[in-house]
């Protein structure tokens, strides 16, 4: 299994994980005196969603080069 494919399968965890988490931030931060925590985990939780996208972006993980084209 490459990188890649393992990176697919963690994918929807990581969005799954980072919405709950950001979700969890943004209603922590409508108190007032929890609003720099809440924003915090808020962006926190945006990271970890975008955690599969930011690898590929940053060059951690070659995505599969796709097969030659057929012949017309």
């Amino acid at each position: 299994m490459t990188a890649y494919e393992l990176l697919q399968m963690l994918g929807y965890v990581c969005n799954i994980l980072g919405l709950l988490v950001c979700i969890g931030g943004l209603t922590l931060a409508r108190r007032t005196e929890r609003r720099l925590l809440g924003g915090s985990l808020a962006v926190l939780g945006f990271v970890i969603a975008a955690a599969p996208v930011l690898a590929q972006l940053f060059g951690l993980v070659e995505p599969v080069p796709a097969g030659a084209l057929p012949p017309r």
